[in-house]
């Protein structure tokens, strides 16, 4: 029954979010200054007649008032339809589909780079505190956890791919080729870049809170009874402070996805790559409703889904928060 209970009320809580998240921006969207049918018509919108227009805003529910416009796409969800993407001209459902299975590789590929290398710099840094590692280490992290993403993609993009040619300059693969012709080895050679700017941004703070608790463990009565016995700084590092360490590093690390998202959103437009956020600001910019509502959602499932998997995972490496769950 207990078990029943957590999941009811864990399934309530995401249900609100998802609510508040849909009214929001939704909200967001009606506030906007764009007008729906010049970002629809585009460049053509000097080309089309007053007659032409109001068609286009009867065929897409433009001209009705928001909350009717709201009531609708809601009573779409409810049948599990997300509605169509006036953009791509195609069901919202199968674009962030096909956008999540290019985005998906990316963000996994610099999650678990992010995740990896920053627990290790940390653990290194808290260990051999105070020495010129820690300081090189730690002169990394505060550089890159005040570098804007949207600006180390642009200059990684100039120093690799234009000065020196090692990596191509845009997209997820050779301009020209079709998707299906596209190799594996030509795939990742177009992601390397991307997947290396945001692991490069998001190990930053992963690094400094997993040094902190190491520095916190090193001052530990821990520690000092360990010194007494003769163990050096790396033998608790190894034997105490991985652990010590990997909760709060997993539960930054997972609690980063939303964020993880939300720098993709400006890489892939550095790098022209056809992911779900290049699709975010296509509808934002486009004033899609439909589809800016449906990726919106999907992230707030997406990044629910991480912090519950946090709060499952807090059990299996500390089996005292399990034992202290009411």
């Amino acid at each position: 029954m207990q078990l029943i209970a957590t999941v009811a009320v864990r399934l309530l809580r995401l249900a609100l979010v998802l609510a508040c998240v849909a009214v929001v921006s939704f909200g967001l969207m009606m506030l906007s200054p764009i007008d729906p049918i010049d970002a629809y018509l585009g460049p053509q919108m000097a080309q089309v007649s007053p007659e032409q227009r109001d068609l286009i805003a009867e065929r897409w529910g433009f001209d009705e008032p928001p909350v009717v416009q709201f009531g609708h796409w809601l009573g779409q969800l409810i049948q599990g339809d997300l509605g169509v993407s006036h953009v791509y001209n195609q069901p919202v459902s199968e674009v962030i589909g096909q956008r999540f299975q290019r985005s998906i590789v990316l963000l996994g590929s610099a999650w678990l780079l992010t995740t990896l290398v920053g627990f290790a710099l940390g653990v290194i840094a808290g260990a051999k505190e105070a020495s010129l590692l820690d300081r090189i280490i730690s002169t990394y992290a505060y550089l890159t956890a005040s570098t804007p993403a949207f600006w180390l993609a642009m200059l990684l993009l100039l120093l690799f791919s234009v000065y020196l040619g090692w990596t191509p300059v845009c997209c997820a693969g050779p301009t020209g080729t079709l998707s299906q012709d596209v190799s594996m080895a030509t795939r990742l050679h177009h992601l390397i870049l991307p997947v290396a700017t945001l692991a490069l941004v998001g190990i930053a703070n992963i690094t400094l809170h997993t040094r902190t608790r190491m520095l916190a463990l090193m001052n530990s009565n821990i520690a000092t009874h360990a010194f007494a016995q003769g163990a050096s700084r790396w033998d608790i590092a190894w034997r105490h402070g991985i652990r010590h360490a990997s909760l709060p590093a997993l539960t930054l690390s997972l609690a980063s996805l939303g964020e993880l998202f939300g720098g993709s959103v400006l890489v892939e437009q550095v790098f022209a790559y056809p992911g779900l956020g290049q699709a975010t600001v296509a509808a934002g910019l486009r004033s899609d409703v439909p589809l800016l509502l449906g990726i919106a959602l999907f992230t707030a499932l997406f990044v629910s889904v991480g912090n519950l998997l946090a709060d499952t995972l807090y059990a299996l490496i500390d089996p005292r928060m399990q034992k202290e769950a009411p």
